[in-house]
């Protein structure tokens, strides 16, 4: 009768185990399916460097300077976009044809502040502000600060006219 054999675990240096490969492909899908979130979340811009479609996502400074299209706010909304400064900001317009904007940093904890249907909302601390900065709950106990913009052919430019 012969001894059993005695099997001993395969050993492979610079190899990987099973483990180690599903956790790599793990994190590479993750970081895909991140850069993916982000893309989409970035918003598309449209004709004049303002966010398209009264998106809440807002536009960067285009060559002209221009923060955004008048035609982009919404009447009695707001959108989110980026000063000259590259400070977020909130451009609302409270009537038709008339722009204002506000700075989008909330004054409780500098967290940005984000348009929410006639509101605006830290989603930090969850202060809430309305469309004219005045802090309407939460604990930001100061409003939002104005920003200078003016219109000039459809355009929202930043500093006063």
């Amino acid at each position: 009768m012969s001894a059993p054999a005695l099997t001993t675990p395969h050993t492979c240096d610079g190899c990987l185990e099973r483990r180690e490969v599903l956790v790599r492909a793990g994190l590479v899908t993750m970081g895909v399916a991140a850069a993916g979130v982000l893309a989409a979340c970035g918003g598309q811009e449209g004709p004049g460097g303002g966010s398209s479609g009264g998106s809440s996502s807002g536009g960067s400074s285009s060559a002209g300077g221009a923060l955004a299209q008048v035609a982009d706010i919404p009447v009695g909304g707001a959108i989110s976009a980026t000063g000259a400064d590259g400070k977020p900001i909130l451009l609302l317009q409270p009537e038709e044809g008339t722009v204002v904007a506000l700075s989008a940093v909330c004054p409780h904890k500098g967290c940005t502040v984000v348009p929410d249907g006639e509101e605006l909302l830290c989603p930090c601390h969850t202060s809430v502000f309305d469309l004219t900065g005045a802090n309407v709950s939460g604990p930001a106990d100061e409003p939002l600060p104005t920003v200078d913009v003016h219109v000039s052919e459809g355009a929202v430019l930043p500093g006063k006219a």
